[in-house]
């Protein structure tokens, strides 16, 4: 039976975030269709949700993203991560940070993973134009086997690269990579997107993610592939 209590604790986490934020409310939707190469083969349908609030030298980020799929007969993948981060500028370009991670995943070597993790990030470039972000701190990971059920948890480093690139007034180029290491397991996302505005806040997104597990049972497959297209609509 899964242990709920850790991801509780981190979903709540994340609802505190956004409910200490103020005014200056920001938000991504992107809902279509998926292709996935790994432990799960298969055609699905993938939703994704990003909220930002900005205020005063705080900024709060709260995501959600869910992929899901069924043959008619049986489930063919079914996955989701909630995760959430909270910055303080304490000069234009250096901030501290807070973050929280939980993903639930039927079709990997884990049943559920989650971290919290805590440190420092630099801007390298935040124009209109380019963002460029680097973070990096310790934290606590926790998971659950899934073929064994046997837990695992421990101190990890966790470190983070954000980029952004405007290409025309119109389309842009999004890039986030993440990295949990510890004694356990060293687990690695990068997830890379082109971002089209047709007309208002309306707009197309095609995405490609990697995940990547060092440390898997035999007969697993240790990365997973998501190439995802879909309706994008964004609010500022």
């Amino acid at each position: 039976m899964k242990q709920p209590g850790r991801g509780t604790v981190i979903a709540l986490g994340l609802l505190a975030v956004a409910g200490t934020a103020h005014a200056g409310w920001s938000g991504k939707g992107e809902l279509g269709g998926s292709f996935a190469t790994g432990n799960s083969q298969n055609e699905s349908l993938n939703a994704a949700l990003l909220v930002t609030n900005v205020y005063d030298k705080w900024k709060h980020e709260l995501a959600f993203a869910g992929n899901y799929g069924n043959d008619g007969d049986t489930t063919t993948a079914q996955r989701w991560e909630i995760r959430g981060q909270s910055n303080y500028d304490f000069t234009p370009k250096a901030y501290w940070f807070g973050a929280a991670r939980y993903e639930d995943d039927r079709f990997s070597a884990y049943d559920y993973q989650g971290s919290l993790a805590t440190g420092l990030g630099y801007k390298f470039f935040d124009t209109d134009a380019t963002k460029f972000w680097v973070q990096g701190g310790p934290g606590y990971r926790f998971a659950k086997q899934q073929d064994t059920g046997n837990t695992e948890d421990g101190v990890i480093f966790r470190g983070d690269i954000r980029f952004e690139q405007k290409l025309t007034s119109n389309t842009k180029i999004v890039d986030r990579f993440l990295v949990e290491t510890g004694s356990d397991n060293t687990y690695l996302q990068n997830d890379l997107g082109l971002e089209v505005m047709m007309s208002g806040a309306l707009g197309l997104r095609v995405g490609y993610q990697v995940r990547h597990n060092t440390d898997v049972p035999p007969g697993i497959e240790k990365t997973d592939t998501l190439t995802t297209i879909g309706l994008l609509y964004e609010t500022k």
